[in-house]
């Protein structure tokens, strides 16, 4: 972060994200052009929320969305939460006996054998039971985001679009570069706890999170500063649904969806309208249109991603100025598009 952004809240830390397309590297980049003046600032598409922390931690009153669940549960965990931690008397409550284990076995039922040992499996089912005893709804979503983070702990690539993990559980060399593999999930949430708890702080605004489609979201808000968009990349891990079911299953806790394909992906998968090339110039467009009432847009992009940075310079172009700043990849991280050679796009826009 650059020293002029340092701060009263940067004395805070966001956990580091496992988390596909997060921009948690690029938060300093993006924090130079979200100008002081800016009062309340909108994050579209938030996923792990780390941007949206970053635009806390400048001190501005920030709303953030993303339509699926368990990104919104971070989000008011991290924040809308100013103060609200999880304590002892907490934890006591979720680690208790599954309250009613007949309502509560989606987990070992779907997930034992593929993602998770049958009694990891149970413990997951055990601890949902659970959640919602907490008496504070921001400490139910705090306990759910630190419990999404230590699942995805559980398998190398973070997501949940493969069937190896227990495999890699047993290969000595995955363990010895992850060790939550083999890892109790009680001990790696144990071990989380303290940097959530730590990372939760009031910056004297009022924040929100919200979770919907951003389309539905976006005409009825007003006072946005500033928006940030991050729309899903096509052709570049758009598909976030499948990629993280296995949380969204777990935060909705669903018992009438059907459960495909050799990962159990719930089905039918939510409407996105950003992660189909046949829909995504389209909704693009639409949403640029509904956004013209904020002065400022930021739009994190990538130079692999459908549609070409041509293709989006068009759209942008007919409602504001625009200037393009890049910052190349010297080496793959993984997801939307940041391979090494490809360019972090980020597209400063001002109205005409």
């Amino acid at each position: 972060m650059p020293k002029e952004l340092l701060g009263t809240y940067f004395n805070y830390s966001f956990p580091e994200p496992q988390y596909l397309g997060a921009k948690f590297i690029h938060r300093g980049w993006i924090a130079q052009y979200i100008p002081q003046e800016v009062h309340t600032v909108l994050d579209a598409f938030a996923g792990s929320q780390s941007i949206a922390y970053m635009m806390k931690q400048l001190g501005k009153r920030v709303i953030t969305n993303d339509f699926m669940s368990f990104c919104n549960q971070a989000g008011m965990a991290m924040i809308e939460n100013k103060n609200v931690i999880l304590t002892a008397q907490d934890l006591d409550i979720l680690f208790s006996a599954n309250r009613d284990p007949l309502l509560f076995n989606l987990m070992e039922q779907l997930f034992s054998g593929l993602f998770f040992q049958r009694n990891e499996a149970a413990f997951l089912d055990s601890f949902r039971s659970n959640v919602s005893l907490l008496v504070h709804p921001l400490k139910q979503a705090l306990a759910l985001t630190i419990m999404c983070r230590s699942m995805t702990r559980k398998v190398t690539m973070g997501h949940f679009a493969h069937t190896q993990a227990l495999n890699y559980a047993e290969n000595p060399e995955r363990i010895k570069r992850n060790r939550s593999l083999v890892r109790p999930i009680k001990d790696i949430f144990l071990d989380l706890l303290p940097k959530y708890n730590a990372a939760i702080f009031d910056n004297e605004c009022d924040n929100l999170s919200y979770n919907e489609n951003i389309l539905d979201l976006i005409p009825r808000l007003e006072g946005v500063d500033l928006v940030y968009f991050d729309p899903p990349y096509c052709n570049s891990h758009a598909d976030y649904q499948s990629f993280y079911h296995l949380l969204e299953t777990y935060v909705e806790y669903w018992k009438d969806k059907s459960f495909v394909n050799g990962t159990k992906r719930y089905e039918p998968k939510r409407f996105s309208g950003f992660d189909k090339t046949t829909e995504a110039v389209g909704n693009l467009e639409k949403m640029f249109e509904l956004a013209d009432n904020i002065p400022i847009w930021l739009i994190s992009y990538n130079d692999r991603s459908f549609p070409d940075i041509k293709t989006m310079l068009g759209m942008i172009e007919k409602f504001r100025h625009v200037i393009v700043e890049r910052k190349i990849y010297n080496a793959g991280r993984g997801g939307k598009g940041s391979v090494a050679g490809s360019s972090e796009v980020l597209f400063v826009c001002s109205k005409k």
